[in-house]
């Protein structure tokens, strides 16, 4: 299979342990070591090698995306040199060496996927979220596409509910695939005109927006405060951080990378003393 090289470091299994960690996800399905992703009308197979990860078909449609999925756009040797000078994060920088985050390559996606997952645990949203796939999605192989939004724009919330959404979370999908956001227009703006572009859609708050900003765009800057995992791991590992919000600036510039590291150390059981 033709070889993808990334930027060192990477850890193939580190990095894509959240596809396995609160049950399968079937737009980015974890099968026999590897992971598959339908790209257009292919089945993208991506597994470990060295140097990179070996994907199999690649071409100029798939290369990109594949890229995004593994969070190339992180910039991990300048946030490892950082992060030796915090006690914490140097810990968790080479017990977790090779991180990188993955993101979602499609901005519909993402945001759909916090819907699903706002005031629920993650092993639900996952559950719904499959149940969506599964419905509006489109098989390919084993894998299948996430629905896209001009499939769900005629969905009626009914369908939704069925799937396991409340009646609130169906319309706000529906509302959403309906709204037609520009989202490569989105993507040039600075963070806070991101933020307040996307909360003025229904069933789109904060939360929301900073997981958009962290885990579509891979802004640098984007620190998910309200999210109960960031805040259960700041106070796991900082016991004197107080307002969680106002403790990202203690991580300026890599509030995003801190993040996810501190949720993997959390997930992970590591702990810092000392």
């Amino acid at each position: 299979m033709p070889l993808l090289r990334l930027p060192e470091p990477y850890d193939f299994e580190l990095s894509t342990g959240r596809y396995r960690a609160f049950g399968p996800d079937l737009a980015n399905l974890w099968l026999d070591g590897s992971l598959h992703r339908v790209v257009g009308r292919r089945v993208v197979r991506i597994s470990a090698a060295s140097g990179g990860v070996r994907v199999e078909p690649l071409d100029a449609e798939i290369r990109p995306v594949v890229r995004k999925l593994l969070g190339t756009e992180f910039d991990l040797d300048a946030f490892y040199g950082w992060a030796r000078g915090d006690r914490v994060l140097a810990r968790l920088t080479r017990e977790l060496a090779g991180l990188r985050p993955p993101l979602a390559p499609d901005p519909f996606e993402s945001l759909v996927t916090s819907i699903t997952a706002q005031q629920v645990s993650l092993h639900a949203a996952f559950a719904i979220r499959n149940r969506l796939i599964e419905r509006f999605g489109r098989r390919v192989g084993q894998a299948h596409s996430f629905p896209t939004a001009r499939r769900l724009r005629a969905a009626e919330p009914d369908e939704l509910v069925a799937l396991g959404f409340s009646r609130r979370k169906a319309e706000y999908v529906i509302g959403l695939a309906a709204a037609g956001l520009d989202f490569e227009a989105l993507a040039q703006l600075p963070d806070d005109e991101i933020k307040a572009r996307l909360v003025a859609i229904r069933g789109l708050g904060e939360w929301t927006a900073d997981w958009f900003l962290a885990r579509h765009l891979a802004r640098p800057r984007a620190w998910p405060a309200g999210d109960l995992g960031v805040r259960k791991a700041v106070a796991a590992f900082y016991p004197e951080a107080g307002e969680v919000r106002a403790f990202g600036e203690r991580f300026e510039p890599f509030q995003n990378l801190t993040a996810h590291y501190l949720l993997a150390g959390l997930l992970t059981g590591l702990r810092v003393t000392g």
